[in-house]
């Protein structure tokens, strides 16, 4: 690999599956050998219980080891690095504080690259294959400091009669960002909790491959109670059941990203 790949998934409508996706794309990418740091850049640490048990996750954020005491510190992101008990899976954890993070970059120069900067050596160092993000259900300041600092972007979409609402506003804030970020680039759209015994799924899917210069994933994550027992076993669904239908979907999907971005 010439470089550390960085992606982020985000999406402003909550409910979306970012954290899962997130998730169980850094579990498969892994399990085929890659080396992949997850950054959880929301307060509500779903990301880092997707790998770590509850009262770990509550000590780091607690404590001054964790992504927002890094950022407002402005501290080399290295030393914030934690293994999971997955192998090729190191994490960076978030904190409940992160819901101060808009106020805490405010008065920061060049306020929208910090998280960028703290990352470069991360990058440069070539540890990782792949740098995985998940961002808070906002547009704002904190997102697009996680957007700067990354090569592609993934947007989750709920196959739900809400799914897509405020997906303008994401493609707006995408352009926005592209303006300081000319690199940043939309990797695709992935549609998740698919029930397709309802018509949401059929209608969400026509709307979003009818999207000009869009890309959509062919893969569709369905709705799988296993996620959930995965979830609360703080697993990643394709390391608590790889036989399951949503670890199958994901392996997939993760697929189909190292196609798009010409990885045999």
């Amino acid at each position: 690999m010439k470089h550390t790949v960085t992606i982020c998934f985000a999406n402003n409508k909550g409910g979306s599956g970012k954290s899962t996706t997130c998730s169980n794309v850094g579990a498969a990418l892994a399990a085929r050998g890659y080396r992949v740091l997850l950054l959880d850049g929301d307060m509500q640490c779903n990301l880092s219980l997707s790998f770590l048990d509850e009262d770990a996750v509550l000590e780091y954020a607690r404590s001054d080891r964790n992504l927002y005491y890094a950022v407002k510190e402005q501290k080399d992101l290295k030393a914030f690095i934690v293994q999971t008990p997955f192998e090729n899976v190191d994490l960076i954890p978030s904190s409940t504080l992160m819901s101060s993070m808009e106020y805490e970059l405010f008065t920061k120069w060049q306020r929208e690259f910090i998280l960028r900067k703290l990352l470069k050596s991360v990058k440069e160092s070539a540890q990782y294959d792949f740098i995985l993000m998940d961002a808070p259900p906002t547009l704002g300041g904190w997102v697009m400091n996680l957007l700067c600092a990354s090569d592609h972007l993934i947007i989750p979409v709920e196959a739900s009669p809400w799914g897509l609402f405020g997906l303008a506003n994401m493609f707006e804030f995408l352009q926005t960002t592209q303006e300081m970020a000319p690199d940043l680039g939309l990797l695709g759209i992935v549609i998740t909790k698919v029930d397709e015994r309802k018509s949401y799924f059929k209608q969400t899917k026509e709307f979003l491959e009818n999207l000009e210069d869009i890309s959509v994933f062919s893969t569709h994550i369905h709705v799988d109670s296993t996620v959930e027992w995965a979830q609360d076993n703080s697993k990643p669904v394709v390391q608590y059941r790889k036989s399951s239908r949503s670890a199958r979907e994901y392996m997939a999907l993760t697929e189909e990203i190292l196609s798009a971005l010409s990885f045999s």
